[in-house]
């Protein structure tokens, strides 16, 4: 096994001091231009890696970045973080991606092992709450810059959120199914476990109340969001065959709530009038277009990119930004 290259390597090799070394690798002005072309030239050769935990033991702090997600089987979350992923390199940022699928506990553990690789902030969404015991706690987040993407729950008190403004666009989703004709219209969204499902739930009572229509508990249907939570509620509601109309409120229960209706040979926009969650690419060719709720998924990563730069200039400060989603109307 080749022994490891170290700065105390370079400087042997090159005859001169391993001080001299250090600050030519870290850009220090105070080294000579021809010297330290010569050391990188040389580490380079030597297959010389810097060594982010040694550094971090100085002071010096790492570019590493830590982004925490439900999963990345859905569109949205995966283009987020393959934009992310690009405006680190940028930036020269690592970034390093947790999959939590949506536990506490796993959102703790990732939390710790980022904190171990003295990472310097950590993007997240941020996961429900179900045993207290098992949630983060202020001080497990010590250290680390916390930006919450999407939904929001008070960590450190410190943190900044960057989400979608999106009760318009809900309301907006009713009052158009109402002026189609449609009085029983069915919802399905996150439990109340989520700051999303309790802000997109009040967005579609509002539009309810707007078009002067009744709260029906039998058409609302909340759970923790997941493919299959939309695929088995939309299930129930074909069978009990009230709902003339649904409103996803998440992206995988808008994927898992169109895939039963596909399965189940109905078609939206004629059998079922259906308005999903997200906009994925092939939203825009099934049964001639699906209408939906539209989240600006560039816009939020240009905005954590914009807080990264505040990071990286330590000039970064706890901040709530909202973007806007659009109701957008296609044949469904």
């Amino acid at each position: 096994m080749a022994a490891r290259v170290t700065i105390k390597t370079i400087a042997k090799d090159l005859g001169i001091s391993h001080m001299t070394v250090s600050r030519a690798l870290s850009d220090n002005p105070n080294v000579q231009e021809e010297t330290r072309k010569l050391v990188r030239k040389r580490a380079a050769e030597l297959g010389y890696i810097k060594n982010a935990a040694a550094t971090a033991m100085r002071g010096d702090g790492t570019r590493i970045l830590g982004l925490l997600l439900p999963n990345i089987a859905n569109e949205f979350y995966a283009k987020f973080a393959n934009d992310l992923a690009w405006s680190c390199e940028r930036l020269g940022f690592q970034l390093i991606i947790h999959l939590t699928g949506d536990d506490a506990l796993a959102e703790r553990k990732a939390v710790q092992q980022l904190r171990e690789v003295q990472a310097k902030a950590v993007i997240l969404v941020p996961a429900p709450i179900q045993n207290v015991e098992d949630a983060a706690a202020p001080q497990d987040f010590g250290g680390l810059d916390v930006v919450q993407l999407i939904r929001q729950r008070p960590v450190t008190g410190e943190e900044t959120a960057i989400i979608v403004e999106d009760a318009g666009a809900i309301c907006d989703a009713v009052v158009h199914l109402h002026g189609r004709g449609h009085r029983e219209i069915a919802f399905i969204g996150a439990s109340s476990a989520l700051s999303s499902g309790r802000n997109r739930l009040k967005a579609f009572r509002a539009g309810l109340k707007k078009c002067g229509l009744k709260r029906s508990p039998a058409l609302i249907r909340t759970a923790p969001p997941s493919f299959d939570m939309g695929a088995a509620t939309t299930r129930d509601l074909l069978r009990e065959g009230r709902a003339t109309a649904i409103v996803c409120a998440g992206f995988e229960i808008s994927n898992g709530s169109l895939n039963a209706l596909l399965t189940e040979g109905r078609k939206p926009g004629r059998d079922l009038a259906f308005i999903g969650y997200g906009d994925p690419s092939f939203y825009t060719w099934i049964e001639g277009g699906i209408s939906t709720i539209s989240v600006p998924v560039t816009p939020l990563a240009e905005q954590v990119l914009q807080v990264l730069e505040g990071i990286a200039t330590g000039k970064e400060q706890s901040s709530t930004f909202a973007f806007d989603a659009e109701l957008i109307i296609r044949n469904s």
